[in-house]
């Protein structure tokens, strides 16, 4: 990890104090310089650090940067340190489940977690096209089966909406409805889609691993959407509005996807 992420993780994990730099290079055996050059850095890469005299440094709350530091911080210690090497992050992909299913087939473990902040060729079901701007939350998550209780498609993909909807109602106070299979609606506008694929052994039928893709518009600009998606696709929140950081949702849908008895599918 370099000195700008060991910085980035410090910050994060401290969001509510300051931090001197004195206190900064002593607890990460840095020296004042080294600190104050990843500071510069950060604030390069687009983060608002405030800085006091006599305080020290602190991310300001506006700060809503997707990054690893980011996600771990809302993550408990024993978890975060099991995933903090399986989480990949990328300003653009063309599609976060073709990367994670080439990662699959080339063996990455239970939980690995490929997010973009945005996606050239994002794809739903039946092969239709998920149109991924800035402003949304793009991820992908693979599983394996000896880590799942169920290889039921229908129990599966009812985790996963349910999951997602869950976390979003947590956090956001917003009450997304399930339709028709996995994808989500506030006030009859879909804000999020999400796409389950798997990889089978050709000669055994046996399910190698499974990858849920997960599209969720989150302070999406919708006058940005091609014309005739406007009418029907919503989002979150308006930019700039939102009440939670994709960070902390996208740690929340994560730790509910990969610890099945966190999410309750019981019909209400």
């Amino acid at each position: 990890m370099s000195s700008k992420e060991r910085i980035l993780n410090l910050l994060e994990s401290n969001k509510d104090s300051y931090l001197s730099g004195e206190a900064m290079a002593k607890e990460l055996s840095l020296s004042r310089n080294a600190i104050w050059k990843a500071i510069n850095e950060l604030r390069k890469a687009g983060y608002n650090i405030e800085a006091i005299s006599n305080k020290g440094y602190r991310l300001a709350t506006s700060n809503d940067i997707i990054s690893v530091p980011g996600i771990l911080s809302y993550m408990d210690d024993s978890d975060s340190e099991k995933i903090a090497d399986k989480i990949h992050i990328y300003d653009s992909l063309d599609s976060t489940n073709k990367y994670a299913k080439e990662l699959a087939i080339s063996g990455a473990a239970h939980g690995t977690l490929v997010i973009s902040k945005s996606q050239t060729l994002g794809k739903g079901r039946r092969d239709h096209s998920f149109f991924s701007p800035d402003g949304g939350i793009y991820m992908s998550i693979i599983l394996s089966p000896d880590h799942l209780p169920t290889l039921d498609k229908d129990a599966i993909t009812t985790h996963t909406g349910v999951a997602v909807c869950q976390a979003i109602e947590e956090l956001c106070s917003i009450s997304p409805k399930i339709k028709p299979i996995n994808d989500l609606f506030v006030d009859g506008k879909k804000v999020c889609g999400i796409l389950t694929e798997s990889g089978i052994e050709f000669e055994t039928g046996l399910v190698q691993w499974i990858v849920i893709g997960i599209g969720i518009n989150f302070d999406s600009d919708i006058s940005k959407f091609p014309v005739d998606l406007q009418p029907v696709v919503g989002s979150l929140f308006s930019r700039g509005n939102a009440c939670v950081t994709k960070n902390e949702l996208i740690s929340n849908i994560y730790k509910r996807i990969t610890h099945w008895d966190d999410v309750d599918t019981t019909p209400t």
